[in-house]
């Protein structure tokens, strides 16, 4: 499966709970995964609390997925 991220497509929110979700993971076992707390992972899918490129590169690694970046063509 893929997940293309556009603009304005998803929020930062719903792409955390899509990779959690494809992970097969509740939010405690995610968190746990990724050396956060639950109530951590509930504020990242809620769009309480932003996260950092470092935090998406530890849950792509964590699950064995693969993140590529591409320059928007014009």
């Amino acid at each position: 499966m893929k997940l293309i991220i556009q603009k304005n497509r998803y929020t930062k929110g719903e792409i955390i709970k899509i990779l959690r979700e494809w992970a097969g993971k509740t939010q405690e076992e995610f968190a746990k995964d990724i050396g956060k707390s639950m109530n951590t992972v509930q504020k990242y899918e809620a769009d309480e609390v932003n996260y950092s490129m470092q935090t998406l590169l530890d849950i792509v690694k964590k699950n064995d997925f693969v993140m590529t970046i591409e320059k928007k063509k014009k």
